[in-house]
């Protein structure tokens, strides 16, 4: 058990795996309540929005167990050994797309599920891509797709994709495209 110096609580480390601990936190929140709270810690990510020079994105269809089947997604990964997010993105989108890329651009942070996750994945856009090698792997089972950008904003839109930091990272790069474009009509 610990006690953290910055809030009144007390934790307990119920269990550690490959990827994730779970721990149960007494906590005394702002108002005074005091509760307990089980807390997955993961180590962070990192997802890229890769943009080719036809406006396609980078999409791959994924099988996840978690969700009974196959999702749609950035390319994405773990925070390995605390390595930067930039990092992570990288070699993320080398290993599951095949691609490197000259033009980085941070899309900023998305919270999953922060009633239960401390997990923060960092987003970026990509572009000025490249092949190199894919090395996925053992256990990721992937297709790579390349979506012109307006149809998978129309995936995002009727639910085809439905995971989290792709939908994030889509309106987000959505976003800065849209704001780019008006900056560049207005020069």
């Amino acid at each position: 058990m610990t006690q953290d110096s910055k809030s009144e609580h007390i934790t307990r480390r119920v269990y550690s795996g490959r990827v994730i601990d779970l721990d149960i936190s007494e906590v005394t929140l702002p108002n005074g309540v005091t509760t307990r709270l089980e807390l997955i810690r993961h180590p962070g990510g990192a997802a890229v929005a890769a943009l080719d020079e036809k406006n396609r994105i980078c999409l791959l269809r994924q099988y996840r167990h978690a969700a009974d089947g196959w999702l749609w997604e950035l390319p994405a990964g773990k925070i390995d050994k605390r390595e930067p997010p930039l990092e992570t993105a990288q070699r993320e989108l080398a290993d599951e797309a095949g691609v490197a890329a000259s033009d980085w651009t941070p899309l900023g942070q998305m919270l999953p599920s922060p009633g239960v996750f401390c997990e923060v994945i960092y987003l970026w856009m990509a572009r000025g891509l490249s092949a190199v090698t894919q090395a996925p792997e053992e256990d990721e089972l992937l297709e790579v797709h390349w979506v012109d950008f307006e149809e998978a904003w129309a995936m995002a839109l009727d639910g085809r994709i439905r995971d989290g930091k792709t939908l994030a990272g889509l309106l987000r790069a959505r976003a800065y495209l849209y704001d780019q474009h008006d900056t560049d009509s207005q020069e």
